[in-house]
């Protein structure tokens, strides 16, 4: 599922009816993932490396100062398809140093540390530091999470929205459009609690279940939400019980382990990616209908699947969007 369609217009409505939000104040001064950055002026432009980030700076206005994009998992939010198809794609996955340095950015914005960290794929933020080019990584990949361990990192905190507020306030601060980011905000935790209060009402109490990203090979273990992310926080917020043990971010469980904790629903993984077979979410539903063990869950058998956007299950803008996804499905499988 993606963002309403009317999601720019009730932006706009937002900034109108809130206060005169004073224009930053440069130089501008902030701690990021451990790192301090200072502006003395709005950069004039951005690459992005990541879908979060990108779709971020659209949300704030700021499409005109994005001069290429990168690491993509399925179609940008449909309001900003026509802008998105005028700005360059430097790479559908991990773009090389070279292709973002060309674009001579102001900043580069970025999804996941291990893109751009310590150990970075792309480059080091001490690498882009010395051309004088300043990396910004969302929160979300950074607070309360150990990138060092695990294939895609390990939390010692639970999720929050909280850290893609932050994220939004602080692009909005770095480019001079503070109202624009406050809007937004408070669009995207307006639509946060009302989707909790759809849940609640249910009153769940003994549901559980397992989000499925991917697979390497279709008939081996597969890459689920462990208990301490995005898709972790949904499951609390809306009444669920993860069935998966594991601070790593996404965890390779065994579906032996997963049909003996029998999820009362099962939600996969739907992307426009094609690294791996497992990645086609029709593909994945074949396999949990035929193979002999995962056949015998319960949410097979009753048919409690629901598809959700790839994208949403990471941290970005559109985990509200899976919210009320979730919200919506849940009751229609009569849970308790």
């Amino acid at each position: 599922m993606f963002l309403k369609s009317t999601l720019t217009g009730l932006l706009l409505a937002g900034a109108a009816m809130l206060p005169a939000a004073a224009e930053t104040s440069y130089p501008l001064k902030l701690s990021n993932c451990g790192i301090g950055l200072s502006f003395d002026e709005a950069p004039e432009s951005a690459v992005t490396v990541g879908q979060a980030a990108t779709e971020i700076l659209y949300s704030l206005g700021l499409a005109d100062k994005v001069a290429g994009t990168s690491v993509w998992f399925t179609e940008i939010l449909p309001e900003f398809s026509e802008t998105n198809a005028g700005i360059e794609r430097l790479a559908d996955n991990d773009p090389s140093f070279e292709s973002v340095v060309a674009k001579r950015p102001g900043i580069v914005t970025v999804q996941y540390e291990w893109h751009v960290g310590p150990q970075g794929i792309v480059a080091t933020r001490e690498q882009f530091s010395d051309l004088g080019i300043p990396t910004y990584i969302l929160p979300s990949d950074c607070t309360g999470k150990d990138n060092s361990k695990g294939s895609d990192g390990t939390r010692s905190d639970m999720y929050a929205m909280e850290s893609i507020y932050r994220g939004v306030s602080d692009l909005g601060q770095i480019f001079d459009v503070a109202d624009k980011g406050e809007a937004l905000i408070t669009d995207l935790k307006s639509r946060e609690a009302a989707a909790i209060d759809k849940a609640k009402a249910l009153g769940l109490k003994d549901a559980s279940a397992v989000f499925w990203f991917s697979s390497a090979e279709m008939d081996i273990d597969p890459y689920v939400a462990g208990r301490k992310g995005p898709p972790a926080y949904m499951m609390n917020a809306l009444g669920l019980k993860n069935v998966v043990d594991s601070d790593e971010e996404w965890p390779v469980v065994s579906w032996e382990t997963i049909a003996r904790a029998n999820p009362s629903v099962i939600v996969v993984a739907k992307m426009d990616r094609r690294r791996f077979e497992a990645d086609d979410y029709e593909k994945k539903i074949g396999f949990l209908k035929s193979d002999p063990v995962t056949s015998q869950m319960d949410a097979v058998k009753n048919d409690r699947i629901i598809v959700l956007d790839a994208h949403a299950m990471d941290p970005s803008i559109r985990n509200i969007d899976a919210l009320e996804t979730l919200a919506g499905a849940l009751p229609k499988f009569g849970l308790k």
